[in-house]
């Protein structure tokens, strides 16, 4: 296949091929072995405060000398009003309770106990640390944000989920558009988290394509050589990764989660608000089907502050019905080789079918 192209000539790599900032999963350790294989790693940063980033970037440059990227979070945040302090009561009550019924004794934060960080604070510590590529999700930067980066000689990454996302995000100034389809894993990047779209990866691609001048990524659903070459036809000048790598040696998840991901079904993969608020595409489990379509979830980010806690502790005891594994439709062997390896097969198996 013929890999070389303006975006891998703007990021300086030998194949448009993007690990998924996949925030809890991405580690340095695979960020650093994507890198390994001549391709883009990004580190999720999330909504960490400005000192965990430093911490992280700082383990990430330990490991790699070559450019990676950064993800970090862009929603609005929802004020705290009366409404919502008695929502998260309730909320609390009703999930300590569902947990201890199902031996999992926890005391989960109080609303004055969650912090909460918005991007603006994590600015100027990725500046600090000279990153070069940042992409972000669930919403678009402010106008002084997008003007600050830029100024630092910063590309810019953005995450839509529509067509009008997309427009927004050129129309702004953004470098890069990432289209994400919904049949990727892990949350909707989507601005709004109401009436989420629902559009097909590469219907929404093809449709991006007509509309917009700048370079494009897609996510969702891609895992082999066909997926690779199908987003390509569609106008997409590189391919995110996400799935593919959940099980890899590099990733943070538990051996037991990832045991889970070898006896999939199409039916075990749901989209879902109930662990953090936002919609995402996992595993269906107890929890899941417990307390989704309840009034018990509450507005993003607070739903996620609140069961992270009970999310480490399923962890710790290894019980997969408390715990959210992220992943998407398109179901594979999920290799524990390495990062490095998986992408490499999948750049060889890629040549030999389609040689450029």
């Amino acid at each position: 296949m013929k890999w070389k192209n303006h975006l891998s000539e703007l990021l300086k790599i030998n194949y448009p091929i993007f690990q998924a900032p996949m925030f809890g999963v991405a580690t340095p350790e695979m960020v650093t072995a994507t890198i390994t294989a001549d391709c883009f790693g990004t580190l999720p940063l999330g909504d960490l405060d400005a000192d965990k980033c430093i911490e992280a970037i700082r383990k990430t440059k330990s490991l790699t000398k070559k450019t990676f990227g950064v993800n970090i979070f862009a929603n609005e945040i929802p004020p705290i009003t009366e409404a919502l302090k008695e929502q998260f009561q309730t909320t609390k009550d009703y999930i300590e309770n569902f947990a201890k019924e199902n031996n999992l004794d926890i005391q989960l934060p109080k609303l004055e106990d969650i912090k909460v960080h918005s991007y603006h604070e994590q600015t100027d510590a990725i500046i600090e640390e000279n990153c070069k590529v940042v992409s972000f999700t669930f919403g678009n930067l402010d106008g002084a944000t997008i003007e600050k980066l830029h100024s630092h000689n910063v590309i810019l990454i953005g995450t839509c989920t529509s067509v009008g996302e997309a427009l927004a995000l050129e129309n702004s100034g953004i470098d890069i558009i990432c289209v994400q389809g919904i049949e990727a894993g892990g949350h909707r990047g989507s601005f709004s988290n109401e009436n989420i779209p629902q559009i097909g990866g590469l219907s929404l691609l093809a449709q991006v394509t007509e509309k917009v001048k700048i370079p494009i990524i897609y996510a969702g659903g891609v895992y082999n050589p066909s997926t690779i070459k199908a987003a390509i036809t569609c106008g997409a000048q590189g391919v995110q990764v996400g799935s593919l790598l959940i099980g890899s040696k590099e990733s943070g998840l538990k051996d037991f989660e990832k045991e889970r991901l070898h006896s999939l079904t199409e039916k075990d993969i749901t989209l879902t608000k109930s662990f953090s608020g936002r919609y995402a595409r996992g595993i269906r489990n107890k929890f899941i089907e417990t307390i989704e379509n309840t009034p018990y979830i509450l507005p993003y980010p607070y739903q996620n502050k609140l069961t992270n806690s009970l999310r480490k502790l399923a962890k710790d005891q290894k019980n997969a019905d408390f715990v959210s594994i992220w992943v998407g439709q398109s179901l594979h062997p999920f290799s524990e080789e390495s990062t490095h390896v998986i992408l490499s097969k999948l750049i060889q198996d890629t040549n030999a079918i389609y040689p450029s």
